[in-house]
Parts: C-alpha cells; structure tokens; sequence
C-alpha cells in the first residue's frame, strides 16, 4: 500500500487530464488515454467532472478512422483567472491572465525617488490588483491566486505567511504576505503565492520559453543586479539560488548587499553604469537605469560610420568576462543542459553579447560539464517574470486537480496558513 486515498487517484487523473489538454490540447477522449496513461473509462469520468466544474469546454471534431467524428477538447479560458506580480528594479508591474495565460489587463507603477519603500510598494500592488479587476470587470471570486515576484529571499511564518529577506534593497523581514492583506479588496479566500523574481522568471521559462522539455537548467535573471533559478529533476519547480552574491573577487568592490567582491558588484547592470563612470564614460544623467544602459550600448556598439566608445566597450569586455566566469560556477556546481539569461538588462546586451559570455564561460568551467551546456537568451521577454508569477496559482490548481481549495470549518482559513500546512512534512 501506498497510502494513497481514492481521493488522491482522482485528483492525480483530473490534473493529469488538465495538464494535457493545458500543454497539447485540443484532443479528443480518444487521444487523451495514451497520452495520460488511463483507461478510456477513467477518461471519460474524469471529463465528465472536468466539463460539469466548467474547467473543459468543446473544441469543435475530428474525423475517426470509419467512426463518428470525435469532440475535441480543451481548457476553458474563463473558467478561472491569475494576477502575476513582478516587483522591478524601476516599476511595479501587474498582470490579469485567464486561465490559459492570455494577458486581459496590465498596469504598471514606477519606483523612482521612493525605491523599495516598503508602503509604496505594497500599495502599488494593491491599486494595480484593484485596476486589473476593475478594468476588465473580473469577479474577484474567480481568482486561483495571486502570485507575486520579488527580489530576495522568501521564507514562511505562520504568523505572517510570506516573509520577504531583501538585503539588497533594504527589505530585513518584511511581512509583505501580512501587509498585502490588511485592507486589501481581495476576498480573505485568495492566496497569495510570493517567490523570488528569478525563481518566477525561471518557471515561465521552464513552461513556455527555452527551457521547455530540458530535465536541468538554470535560468540567469539579469537586470540591476543578477540572480538565478535551479531546475533539476531533484528540484522539479525550481529553486532561487543568490547566485549574485557569489565571491568573484576576494576584496572586491562592495556590493549592495554590503559585502566585497559578490559577482552583482561587476556583472549587474547598476554596477555596469557605475564603472563606465568611474572609468571615463558618460553615462545620461536624469533618466532611469533602463535608458541608461540603453544608451551606454548605443555608445559601444553604434551604427556602422561611427566611432565606438572605448571605454564602454572595454568595460562591456570586462563584464562579460565575471559573468561568464559566474556561470562557469553554475556549470561546474550543477552541469545543467541549459542555461538561459533573461531580465530587462540581459534582454537588451542581447546577442551581441552572448558570444563573449559564452567564450568566458568555457574557459573557467571544467571541459566535460562546459561540453554539454547550452547558453542562450530567455524567449519570452520582459513580461516573463510577470508570467511565471502567474503560474505559481495555476500549478497550484493543477496539484488540486483543478479544485480550489475548500475554506476550514467555520469560515474561511488565511490562505497563506493553509497553504503553509498543506506543504509541512508528515
């Protein structure tokens, strides 16, 4: 025996029928017996199920061999609805999806003068969950959760719920899971699924983007500073790693976190600016990191007749130099198939860039790991970190089989406790 409960079996085939019609629907009951390994008579319970919680819907038909033509199948976009969340280095931004991760509304927030306020984060977050809804007249109560990706590291109290430790920008234990629901709009039934940025951007990556149907990878967020997600068949739905505070130079320059020589100290694009300045450049005053960057590659790299800046190239050189030795750490650790760099500042270094990288990469790694990695940009561009706060909600319903989670006797729990016992060890 097991352990497992008939109740199991059925939520088991009722996620294993959504994920399929999820990732290669349309299909028909016919096709979905061996793709998910059941019976046709498990098959046709389980979508009957699915179809009366209104989770599938007709698809139009396909001729059989000889037969009636078969009903396809697929998920139901408005069966269901996620908020992805992604806590910027410049903004705050906020996504509504359906079911099917079609974007229905967005709304952003800059972080200027404020930075990591945490007041101004947190009510940057509640009014652009209120625009979203509003804007697209969604029911509240159709929400699987609301996922949200932030910098640091994330770690669960039952006092509090998620509990954000952001040393890099100021953030010692902040309560934000807490903070978020006092005098919040959301019904007290919504969870709250808070996760590292890098962790967010790798599971969107993992589900859509480069990294689909590799077992290992780990998926590089590059922006103001840098960070990492690990996905192994160990660690299935990935891990944040603080790959940025790596010691790549033992008294090196100080890095935000406080300490000397992390890799975020040389390969993050705050850093990046910042030596260009100390080395003679001229980085655009009075515009935000985005469009500083921007314009310190346009220097480095102009259009073909005109002169490129030396010092820019020099330290762009330079950068690709400590990156690429930082991700000769995550080969070396870790021999992933793939590895992808994303985030807004990777995303514009670009092609150009990667050559260099992926050169210095190889050089410090050990051969036989370095032989067997691939190192490319994300595919699914800025919005991947909002994306794949998203997710979090939705393989969460999928774990449930397309369930939402029962309230406890009484009156509904806090989200974030019975989230909390449900993943304690037994």
């Amino acid at each position: 025996m097991n352990g497992r409960t008939v109740r199991d079996l059925r939520r088991a085939n009722r996620t294993a029928v959504l994920q399929r019609l999820y990732f290669d629907g349309p299909l028909s009951r016919f096709e979905l017996g061996p793709a998910t390994g059941l019976s046709s008579g498990s098959v046709s319970n389980v979508v009957a199920d699915l179809v009366a919680d209104g989770l599938l819907e007709e698809a139009g038909s396909v001729e059989s061999d000889g037969g009636r033509p078969r009903t396809l199948l697929r998920v139901a976009p408005g069966s269901g609805h996620m908020i992805g969340v992604d806590v910027g280095e410049t903004r705050v931004r906020v996504e509504l999806f359906d079911l099917t991760l079609t974007e229905l509304a967005r709304t952003e927030r800059p972080l200027t003068q404020q930075g990591y306020d945490v007041e101004v984060v947190v009510g940057h977050i509640r009014d652009g969950l209120a625009e979203v809804l509003a804007d697209t007249g969604t029911d509240p109560k159709t929400l699987l959760g609301v996922g949200i990706g932030v910098p640091g590291i994330v770690a669960h109290t039952p006092e509090s719920g998620a509990v954000v430790h952001g040393q890099t920008i100021g953030w010692d234990a902040v309560p934000l899971e807490a903070l978020l629901r006092t005098g919040s709009a959301l019904p007290g039934d919504v969870r709250y699924f808070i996760d590292n940025g890098a962790k967010t951007l790798g599971q969107a990556e993992m589900w859509f983007g480069g990294g689909r149907g590799a077992r290992s990878a780990v998926v590089v967020l590059f922006g103001s500073g840098v960070g990492a997600c690990l996905v192994t068949p160990e660690v299935e739905h990935g891990r944040a790693v603080e790959w940025g505070h790596l010691t790549v130079r033992v008294g090196g320059r100080r890095c935000r976190c406080g300490a000397l020589g992390c890799l975020e100290a040389y390969a993050g694009a705050e850093s990046l600016l910042e030596r260009w300045r100390e080395a003679g450049g001229r980085p655009a005053e009075g515009v935000d990191e985005e469009s500083a960057l921007t314009a310190m590659l346009a220097a480095a790299w102009p259009p073909e007749g005109e002169e490129a800046d030396p010092v820019a190239l020099a330290v762009l050189d330079e950068t690709a130099e400590y990156l690429g030795a930082g991700l000769s750490d995550l080969i070396n650790l870790f021999q992933p198939e793939r590895i992808l760099v994303g985030g807004w500042a990777g995303l514009q270094l670009g092609e150009r860039f990667l050559p260099a990288v992926r050169r210095h990469a190889t050089a410090y790694a050990l051969r036989y790991p370095a032989g067997k990695v691939t190192v490319d940009l994300g595919r699914l561009g800025p919005d991947a970190v909002t994306v794949g706060a998203a997710i979090l909600p939705l393989a969460d319903f999928f774990a449930r089989g397309g369930r939402r989670p029962e309230p406890a006797p009484g009156g509904p729990a806090p989200a974030w406790r019975t989230a909390l016992e449900e993943r304690a060890p037994h």
